[in-house]
């Protein structure tokens, strides 16, 4: 799968790293409702082209998920800063 590497030069690896590690930065940088958001920037790094369509649960099931990934923030990061800043389109 990752076989363009082979051929890539020691500059080329570098920029690939280099895009690579910035794409990471960004997405784990992301705050508050950034967090939330599908993330086809962070997968367009990849060299095969792809458009990805997510399968969108129902709003049940999302709200569900939601949830769940929220209060496993409260277990894995009980000491984090908290806010209550609104999402604003």
């Amino acid at each position: 799968m990752d076989e363009d590497l082979l051929e890539m030069s020691y500059d080329e690896l570098l920029n690939e790293i280099t895009k690579l590690r910035t794409a990471i930065r960004e997405h784990r940088d992301s705050r508050g409702h950034d967090l939330c958001w599908w993330q086809p920037s962070l997968w367009g790094t990849l060299p095969e082209p792809s458009d990805p369509l997510p399968e969108v649960p129902e709003w049940e099931q999302f709200m569900r998920g939601c949830m769940q990934y929220r209060a496993s923030l409260d277990l894995q990061l009980p000491n984090s800063p908290r806010t209550n800043e609104r999402y604003e389109e």
